[in-house]
Order: structure tokens, then C-alpha cells, then sequence
């Protein structure tokens, strides 16, 4: 280490580098980091007000000529987003066995868009509105298929309504076998 005056400027030399450019090295840092804060917004501020959870642009189309209501604008629980008839339960849970049904296959199912009502599961096992069956763990439902436009194997969504009648935990990714009727 080594003191030289250039200039009228005392540089202390450390192994061939002045401390003047390791100054400014050091401040690059701080100066990034700064800029990374001037960038921070609060989320408030930019992101747009989320849609309510019951906002759906159109009713989806149905076969059932009397569907549920949707649900109030207020709706916050399971219940008051189920807004399926009991009449209409009770009958998805009419399961006729005998009745002649085309096995489509199985897939993987979530909880759909808890603000669309009815008895129903969106799936790719399907190119066009049709009544079926959903099994799970034993338990069978008459539900509408609904045409998912999803690619084969990628899984489908079902109804709150149906997941409720098939008593599938509503955060669970639950195996079901389809069939047409």
C-alpha cells in the first residue's frame, strides 16, 4: 500500500487499484437498490379491483329449463353460494344403475367457479352438452357435463352443488369416473 498525490488528490493504492473507482463500486449497490425501491408501488395502488367471486359475464349454457338462481352479490359461504333446489338434489341423487350409461373414462377433478349454480362438471371427456353420472368413492350423481374445451387429460372442474352431493372435501383434487347417459 502506497500514498500518492496526483493532482492535488491523496489516492491510497491497494494492490494497483485506487480507492476512488472502489468507491464508486460501492455505490452501485445502493444506488440499485434505491431504484428497486422507487419502483415499489403498493399493490392497492396499480392492480386492478378483483372481480367479485360471483361475477360470471353470461349463465352458462344448461339443460335444465328451470336452473338455480345465482347466487347474492353477498355471498361469503358454502351455503349461500349452493343455491340448488332441494327437489333438484334430491334428484341428481336418483341414480338409476340399471340405467344404460357409456363409461368415458376417469379424470381429475377441482371445485369450479363456485358462482356458476347447478348440478354440473366442465370436462374434457365431453364435446357437447349431455346429462352423465359422476362416481366418487361409492357415491353417484346425475350431473350435466358441460364441454370443458380443455385437452384430453387435463382435468376438469365440478360444481360446488355436486362436489357438496358427492361429499368431495371442496379443496381436494379428487378422482371421479364419468359416464354419459
Amino acid at each position: 500500500m502506497s500514498a500518492q498525490g496526483q493532482g492535488g488528490h491523496l489516492s491510497v493504492l491497494c494492490t494497483g487499484h485506487s480507492v476512488r473507482p472502489m468507491r464508486i463500486l460501492l455505490l452501485i449497490p445502493a444506488f440499485a437498490l434505491s431504484a428497486c425501491e422507487a419502483m415499489m408501488v403498493p399493490a392497492a395502488a396499480t392492480a386492478p379491483a378483483a372481480a367479485p367471486v360471483n361475477a360470471v359475464a353470461t349463465p352458462a349454457p344448461t339443460l335444465d329449463p328451470t336452473p338455480p338462481p345465482r347466487p347474492p352479490a353477498a355471498a361469503r359461504t358454502v351455503d349461500q353460494f349452493d343455491t340448488t333446489s332441494a327437489a333438484d338434489k334430491a334428484e341428481a341423487l336418483d341414480v338409476k344403475v340399471d340405467a344404460p350409461v357409456s363409461a368415458l373414462g376417469t379424470t381429475q377433478a377441482t371445485l369450479g367457479p363456485p358462482a356458476e349454480p347447478g348440478i354440473w362438471m366442465k370436462t374434457p371427456l365431453v364435446k357437447a352438452l349431455v346429462m352423465g353420472r359422476v362416481s366418487y368413492n361409492g357415491k353417484d350423481a346425475n350431473v350435466e357435463l358441460r364441454p370443458s374445451g380443455g385437452a384430453a387429460g387435463s382435468g376438469s372442474q365440478i360444481s360446488l352443488a355436486a362436489m357438496r352431493l358427492l361429499d368431495i372435501p371442496l379443496t381436494d383434487i379428487a378422482e371421479v369416473t364419468v359416464y354419459a347417459q
